[in-house]
């Protein structure tokens, strides 16, 4: 890509979060932990928005979620000292995963908890490009951009892959595999973290 054509990546403007929320539904439509949590695809289209903002929905309040070419795709970073929204996570949990998968999603974001860094440092939760537009550079772009930012502070970056298709991308741009997180019959997550520049 010519650097006249690279993706214009830009902020998401609140009045845009759904848009956002939206390309992230679509980009994860067939994530291997996405679509292990939600098999059935009416409950998946039900219930992982809510996911996406409990996950993420911290970045659209405070500036740190970004999208490229008006929404191909979008990425949800939490800054240093923002966090998940667990309790709406744990709320969504109960009310709409089977009992017995449960005690599996317990286990895996127990094993999350383990890896992710206590030091200061950017999380990515989640970006996804729409299926129309993947393989045209904009989780690149995506990447790039919000990763000069995490060097402009001289902090580490984390995050954790949900689809092994992803992981040499996220290689591609200095982040390194710390481990493999996985529970029952779930599929593995691989948590990444990317040193400080």
């Amino acid at each position: 890509m010519s650097e006249s054509s690279m993706p214009i990546v830009a902020v998401v403007e609140p009045a845009e979060s759904e848009r956002a929320v939206a390309t992230i539904l679509l980009a994860f439509a067939t994530d291997p932990m996405a679509r292990w949590t939600y098999p059935d695809p009416q409950q998946y289209l039900l219930h992982f928005p809510g996911f996406i903002r409990g996950l993420g929905g911290a970045a659209f309040a405070d500036g740190t979620a970004w999208q490229v070419d008006d929404h191909a795709g979008a990425m949800l970073w939490l800054r240093p000292g923002a966090h998940s929204d667990e309790e709406a996570l744990g709320a969504l949990i109960e009310t709409t995963i089977p009992q017995e998968r449960q005690g599996e999603i317990g286990a895996i974001v127990e094993q999350m908890a383990r890896y992710h860094p206590v030091e200061p440092h950017w999380h990515l939760p989640l970006i996804g490009v729409d299926p129309l537009h993947q393989r045209k550079g904009y989780g690149a772009a995506l990447l790039q951009d919000a990763l000069q930012r995490c060097d402009r502070d001289h902090l580490p970056a984390y995050l954790e892959s949900s689809n092994p298709a992803n992981i040499g991308l996220y290689r591609r741009h200095g982040f390194e595999v710390t481990g493999t997180i996985q529970a029952g019959s779930s599929p593995p997550v691989t948590p990444m973290r990317r040193a400080a520049r």
